[in-house]
């Protein structure tokens, strides 16, 4: 039986992994500062502990054959692009991958994956809404929009050198907004399919959504079990990357809160007001996963935000009701 471990297991898209490598036999080890709040919690072994302790990285790659470093500091655009969280961002992410790759270095362990974002491409290429750069060759010269990017930019180079310098297998992707149900969608780091699925929710019949900037801006974003599916064929395949993870349906912000407001059903406008919204417009380039991979995206945008409006209306629901 295969050995994994789970760095970031009781996040979002860490719980989605481990349950998806438990459903293939693996055997998984996960380990996060805090337990998964969804139930997301399938791990064979999970340890409540922080990666930016040397002794911790050490402990939880022992005897591991796989991992799948997920662990950052992280959050949606009001925890990202405001600028109030940038020496943590940097200083806990960065900390986080040097150990853990040092101590898997030391373990012999045979393969590591590590999930970068597309944060990390220039933010010249994404000034027109209508036409972003995201294919992977376009990140250099670098230029990230946030010091979020510029760590995950270095990490990437990281892993790298530690796979020329060491021999252990590295495998990088960069991933473009994965959402889905079991993820943060409240108290400021939700991502914006959660956060606008949420504001929907709690919408009264007949008033207003805000939604940051002018919602000219374009985005795309991946539903969970996509994502994992290409995670996992990046592991099997004998190409390292850097790869994007993501879906190439680009969608205006606009446009998207219009989306969340048909699947509730109900009439509402939105607002728009001023607030952090990062680069004009990212779509994913996905040339090179089709040619490396034979991956595509199997759930559309609109299947994958139904699924995921009805768990955070849900939850919305149950909230209320615990408050009344």
């Amino acid at each position: 039986m295969k050995k994994a471990l789970v760095c970031g297991a009781g996040g979002f898209i860490g719980g989605h992994l481990v349950k998806r490598l438990k459903a293939e036999g693996f055997w998984v080890r996960g380990v996060d500062l805090k337990e998964n709040e969804y139930g997301n919690n399938m791990c064979d072994e999970f340890i409540l502990g922080d990666l930016r302790e040397p002794s911790v990285a050490r402990k939880v790659v022992e005897g591991i054959e796989e991992v799948y470093q997920l662990a950052a500091d992280m959050g949606g655009a009001g925890y990202i692009f405001t600028g109030e969280h940038d020496a943590g961002v940097m200083h806990n992410s960065a900390l986080c991958n040097l150990n853990v790759l040092d101590a898997a270095e030391q373990a012999g362990v045979k393969k590591i994956f590590y999930s970068s974002s597309a944060c990390m491409y220039p933010e010249y290429n994404q000034l027109d809404p209508d036409n972003p750069k995201c294919s992977e060759d376009s990140a250099y010269p670098a230029a990230p929009d946030s010091e979020y990017g510029w760590e995950k930019l270095f990490s990437e180079r990281l892993y790298f050198a530690y796979q020329r310098n060491t021999g252990i297998d590295v495998k990088v992707a960069r991933f473009h907004n994965i959402f889905g149900p079991q993820g943060t969608w409240t108290g400021g780091k939700e991502k914006a399919p959660a956060a606008m699925c949420r504001k929907v929710a709690e919408a009264e019949e007949g008033s207003s959504i805000e939604v940051w900037g002018d919602g000219k801006q374009t985005r795309s974003f991946l539903y969970i079990d996509d994502c994992v599916e290409a995670v996992r064929r990046l592991m099997e395949s004998d190409f390292s990357g850097p790869v994007n993870i993501g879906s190439e349906e680009m969608i205006s912000i606009n446009d998207f809160a219009r989306m969340a407001i048909d699947i509730s059903g109900k009439k509402l406008s939105i607002k728009n007001i001023p607030g952090p919204t990062g680069v004009r417009g990212r779509n994913s380039d996905n040339k090179l996963i089709r040619e490396k991979l034979g991956w595509e995206p199997q759930k559309t945008l609109r299947q994958g935000m139904e699924l995921t409006f009805k768990w955070i209306h849900a939850n919305v629901q149950k909230a209320a009701q615990e408050v009344s």
